[in-house]
C-alpha cells in the first residue's frame, strides 16, 4: 500500500478497531504421514540428486544439501518438488523411476512437513488496498441502485495478474481513471433518479458482424430469423426515436439494402409488437426504466420444390443494428426500479417538485421554511444513511460523519434545485468516495507490524460477497455481520450456501470461469473455417458456461469438469459435434455416452478453439493450456531465438502432418525438454480440428493421437488422456482450489499458502469434491478470514 493510500485510509477510518486475535486458525493438512525418515533421504539421493545437484543444476533446481526433514527455510523449493511429484513429471520419462507408492509416500511426507511448519506460524498475507475492478463496479451499481450500466464505455479495462483481473497489486489508480470515476458518477446519479435536464443521447446496439441471420435465434419468437434482443434503460418518460438498420440476407456484410418493408420486420418492446413507420426512425412514447427490445426479420415464404423434398427459402434482410435516440418531450422521471431503490421516502413538500406541469415548481423547490426543511432533511438523512451503509459496506447511522458529509452535498444541490436534485448531488458524492471505490479493511491499532489478526465480521462479509457475487453484501449478510454472528462456523456456512443459490452467484461463471477457462477471449478468435460463424461462437461459450453453472447450482463434484456425462447444445452446436436429433436454437441438456470424446472440458469446442491457431490446431498450446490450467505445472517459455513457426515450408506442409513437423522441431535438444511435456498431451486431442470438430485426417495424413506422458503413461486419443487426468483428479482439484483462493483473496498464491490449499482439498475429498465443499474450504482458510498488519512505512 503506497503512502497516499495509507493517508486516505487514515482520514477515513478512526477510532477503536478490531482487537488482535491471539489464537489464529491453522492451515495444517489433514493428511498425516510420519515425519520424514531416512528412506526420504535415500529417495532423494537415488531419484533426484543425479540431476538436481550443485554441478548439473538441471532446470535451475538444486536439492543437494537440503534436508527433507527441515522444509521451513526452503518451502518454495520443496513445494516445487511436491508439485512435480504429484503430476508425475519427476523423475522424467527415461530416468530411473520409483514405484508409484514410493513416490506418493515421499510427496506425502514432504507435504506433512510443510504443513507442520506452516501451522507453527500463520501467515495469511496482507493484500494491497483493493480497488473495485470494472466488473465489480458494474455489479455494485446494479445492486446498489437497481441500474444496469455499460461500464466499458465509462472506465478503462483493468490489468490482470495470476490469471485474474481482481488482483489488488495491479489495480492501480491513474488520473484518467479518476476522471472516469467522476464522469461515471455524474452520469449514473442522473440516470438513477431521472434528471429532467438530461440532454439528448444516441445509443447504438450492433449485431456481431459474423452472426448468421438465416436461422432462428434463441430469445426471439418463432417465425423470425436472425435479429437482436437488447435491454435498454430509458432515463425519462418521454418520446424516443427507434431505428432498425438492415443489410442483405444471410451473413452480415452483404451488400446493404435500402431497407425492408415494415411488414417484413418484427419489432417488439417488452414483448408487445410495435410498427415502424417507413424506413427511417420511428418516434415512440416509452416510459422510463429498463425495457426489452427485440428486432428480427420475419420468415415470409417457403417455396417447395416439385418433388416435395427440397425447398427454396425467401431471403430476408438481416438486422445490423438498433439505434435509440432521445429523450424528446419528457413528461417526468417515471417510476423506475432505480428511483424506488434510492427514494425510500419522499417528503410532502417535495412531492411535486419534479412535475413540469406545475407552473410554480421552481419557486416551490426553492421555498424555505423551518418545518419544511426539517421534513426534507429528515427524509434525506434516511435516504443517505441507507445508501452509505450499502455503498460503504458497513452500518452507518444517521448521525455518522459520513452522512453529515453527504448532507452537505445534498444541501448544495437542494439550494439550486429540487429535493431530488439534492439527493442526486449526494449520490454522485457517494460514487466517488474512496470508501465506495476501495475495499478498505481497518487494521487493529494495538497489533504490531506484521502480526496476524482476524478481520472483522463486516470486512469478512465484503470478502464473501465480492468472492461469490463480485458485488456488495446484501442487507441480510450485513445484518448478520453487524451482529457479530458471521464468524460462527454454522452461520458462515449457512450464508455461503444461501449465496451460492442466489442468481448473483452467476458472477462465478462470468468472472471466475470466464478467466480461468479463457472464455472471455473467445470473442477475439477468428478461425479460418467455413464452418465457423458468430452463432457457433455463442453456442460454444454458452455450452461451457452452462456446464460450470450446472456444477454450481446442482452442487456436483468438480471432477465433472474432466468427465461430465452431460453437456448443452443447440442445433448449431449439435451439428458441429455430429449429435443427431437436436432441432432449434434453444440450448438443452443432452447425455454424453461413456465412450464419447466429448465428455468434460477437453471435448468442448470453446476450449479446443481457444487453444488452436487461426488455421490449424496447436498441440503445443493445447498441451500448455492443460498443464497450466488443469495440472498447475506450466512449462517454461521457449528460449530466445528458437524458431516456432511450423508452417515455414509450404511444400512440407502439404505432404506432412502437424505431428510430423512437431517431431522435427523437437529433435533440437533445447526444444525437447519442454515439448516432451506438452506435445503428447496436445497430440492426444489432434482428432479435434481447430474449431473442435472431429476428424480422422490431417490433410492427407491419418491422425496419430498416441503418445507417452511425462510419467510414462501411454495414451491414444482424448479418451485415454481424460482417464489419465482422472487418475490425477486430486491434482486437478488442487489446481482449482488454488485458483479459487487466488480469486477470493485478490492476490497471487505463495509457497506458504500451499498448506491451506491442501487443507481445502483434503476437506473437500470427504464430500466427493462437491463445489460447495471447495468454496467452504476457501472461506475457512486464514488467507480468507485473516490478514497480516502492514509494515509501517519509513518517513
Amino acid at each position: 500500500m503506497n503512502r497516499s493510500a495509507l493517508f486516505i485510509a487514515a482520514l477515513i477510518f478512526g477510532g477503536t478497531l478490531t482487537p488482535v486475535v491471539t489464537s489464529a486458525p491453522q492451515a495444517a493438512s489433514p493428511r498425516r504421514a510420519a515425519a520424514t525418515s531416512p528412506s526420504d533421504a535415500a529417495f532423494l539421493q537415488q531419484y533426484c540428486l543425479t540431476c538436481h545437484n550443485a554441478r548439473a543444476k538441471v532446470g535451475g533446481l538444486v536439492l543437494e544439501g537440503l534436508d527433507p526433514a527441515s522444509t521451513a527455510e526452503h518451502a518454495d523449493v520443496w513445494e516445487k518438488v511436491v508439485r512435480k511429484l504429484r503430476t508425475g513429471m519427476m523423475p522424467p520419462d527415461g530416468s530411473p523411476k520409483p514405484a508409484d507408492a514410493a513416490r506418493d509416500a515421499f510427496a506425502t511426507s514432504l507435504e506433512a512437513a510443510l504443513d507442520r511448519a506452516a501451522g507453527q506460524q500463520v501467515d495469511p498475507g496482507a493484500p494491497a488496498l483493493h480497488r473495485l475492478n470494472r466488473t465489480e463496479y458494474a455489479n455494485v451499481i446494479r445492486d446498489l441502485l437497481a441500474l444496469d450500466v455499460d461500464v466499458s464505455a465509462m472506465l478503462p479495462p483493468d490489468d490482470a495478474a495470476a490469471g485474474f483481473d481482481n488482483i489488488a497489486d495491479v489495480l492501480g489508480v491513474s488520473p484518467g481513471l479518476i476522471e472516469g470515476y467522476v464522469s461515471a458518477a455524474a452520469k449514473i446519479s442522473r440516470l438513477a433518479l431521472g434528471d429532467p435536464s438530461l440532454g439528448l443521447d444516441r445509443t447504438v446496439y450492433r449485431v456481431p458482424g459474423d452472426l448468421e441471420q438465416d436461422s432462428h435465434l434463441d430469445g426471439l419468437p418463432l417465425g423470425t430469423r436472425g435479429g437482436i434482443v437488447i435491454t435498454h434503460t430509458f432515463p425519462l418518460d418521454a418520446e424516443y426515436d427507434l431505428q432498425v438498420g438492415q443489410a442483405g440476407g444471410g451473413r452480415l456484410g452483404a451488400a446493404p439494402t435500402l431497407g425492408p418493408r415494415t411488414e417484413d420486420l418484427y419489432v417488439a418492446i417488452d414483448g408487445a409488437r410495435v410498427t415502424l413507420q417507413g424506413r427511417g426512425a420511428t418516434r415512440l412514447r416509452i416510459p422510463a426504466g429498463p425495457h426489452s427490445i427485440a428486432a428480427a426479420p420475419l420468415v415470409r415464404s417457403r417455396t417447395t420444390g416439385a418433388d416435395g423434398v427440397f425447398h427454396i427459402e425467401a431471403r430476408t434482410p438481416g438486422v445490423t443494428q438498433v439505434t435509440i435516440s432521445g429523450p424528446f418531450n419528457p413528461t417526468g422521471p417515471g417510476y423506475t426500479p432505480s428511483r424506488r431503490r434510492v427514494l425510500t421516502c419522499t417528503p410532502a413538500s417535495a412531492a411535486d417538485d419534479t412535475s413540469p406541469a406545475s407552473a410554480n415548481a421552481t419557486a416551490r423547490s426553492r421555498r424555505s421554511s423551518s418545518e419544511g426543511d426539517a421534513t426534507e432533511v429528515g427524509c434525506a438523512t434516511k435516504i443517505l444513511a441507507t445508501l452509505a451503509t450499502r455503498a460503504y459496506r458497513r452500518p452507518i447511522t444517521a448521525s455518522a460523519p459520513e452522512v453529515q458529509t453527504l448532507l452537505t452535498f445534498y444541501r448544495d444541490g437542494r439550494a439550486s434545485g429540487t429535493f431530488e436534485s439534492g439527493i442526486q448531488r449526494a449520490l454522485a458524492r457517494v460514487l466517488v468516495d474512496p470508501q465506495f471505490l476501495f475495499r478498505f479493511e481497518r487494521e487493529p491499532s494495538a497489533a504490531a507490524a506484521g502480526a496476524s489478526y482476524r478481520v472483522s465480521d463486516i470486512d469478512l462479509a465484503s470478502r464473501l460477497s465480492f468472492f461469490l457475487w463480485s458485488s456488495i453484501p446484501d442487507d441480510q449478510l450485513l445484518d448478520v455481520a453487524a451482529r457479530g454472528a458471521l464468524r460462527q462456523p454454522q452461520e458462515l456456512e449457512r450464508q455461503v450456501r444461501r449465496m451460492l443459490q442466489d442468481p448473483r452467484a452467476d458472477a462465478l461463471v462470468s468472472s471466475f470461469a470466464g478467466q480461468w477457462l479463457f472464455l472471455r477471449e473467445l470473442k477475439n478468435v477468428r478461425p479460418d473455417s467455413p464452418d465457423f460463424d458468430g452463432n457457433l461462437r455463442q453456442s460454444m461459450q454458452r455450452e461451457t458456461e452452462l456446464l460450470f453453472r450446472t456444477i454450481v447450482a446442482e452442487d456436483r463434484t468438480v471432477v465433472d469438469f474432466l468427465d461430465s456425462d452431460f453437456t448443452f447444445v443447440d442445433e448449431r452446436l449439435a451439428r458441429h459435434y455430429g449429435i443427431p436429433d437436436v432441432r432449434g436454437s434453444r440450448m438443452r441438456r443432452v447425455t454424453i455416452p461413456a465412450d464419447s470424446p466429448r465428455r468434460g472440458l477437453l471435448g468442448q469446442a470453446s476450449v479446443l478453439t481457444l487453444t488452436s491457431a487461426a488455421n490449424r490446431t496447436s498441440p503445443v498450446v493445447r498441451g500448455k493450456w492443460i498443464l497450466d490450467n488443469l495440472l498447475g505445472a506450466p512449462p517454461p517459455n521457449p528460449p530466445p531465438g528458437v524458431e516456432t513457426n511450423l508452417e515455414k515450408d509450404p511444400a512440407q506442409v502439404k505432404v506432412t502432418s502437424l505431428r510430423q513437423r512437431l517431431e522435427l522441431h523437437r529433435a533440437s535438444p533445447q526444444c525437447a525438454s519442454c515439448h516432451r511435456l506438452m506435445d503428447p498431451i496436445g497430440l492426444a486431442l489432434e482428432n479435434f480440428d481447430h474449431t473442435g470438430k472431429w476428424r480422422t485426417l490431417d490433410g492427407k495424413a491419418t491422425i496419430d493421437a498416441s503418445g507417452r506422458l511425462a510419467d510414462g503413461t501411454v495414451i491414444n486419443g482424448p479418451g485415454a488422456l481424460r482417464r489419465a487426468l482422472l487418475a490425477k483428479s486430486d491434482v486437478f482439484v488442487t489446481v482449482l482450489a488454488e485458483k479459487l483462493l487466488t480469486y477470493a483473496s485478490g492476490r497471487a498464491m505463495r509457497p506458504q499458502d500451499m498448506p491451506s490449499i491442501r487443507a481445502i482439498v483434503h476437506g473437500a475429498a470427504a464430500d466427493k469434491y462437491r463445489f460447495s465443499s471447495l468454496i467452504l474450504g476457501v472461506v475457512k482458510t486464514p488467507q480468507f478470514q485473516m490478514r497480516s498488519k502492514s509494515q509501517q512505512e519509513q518517513p
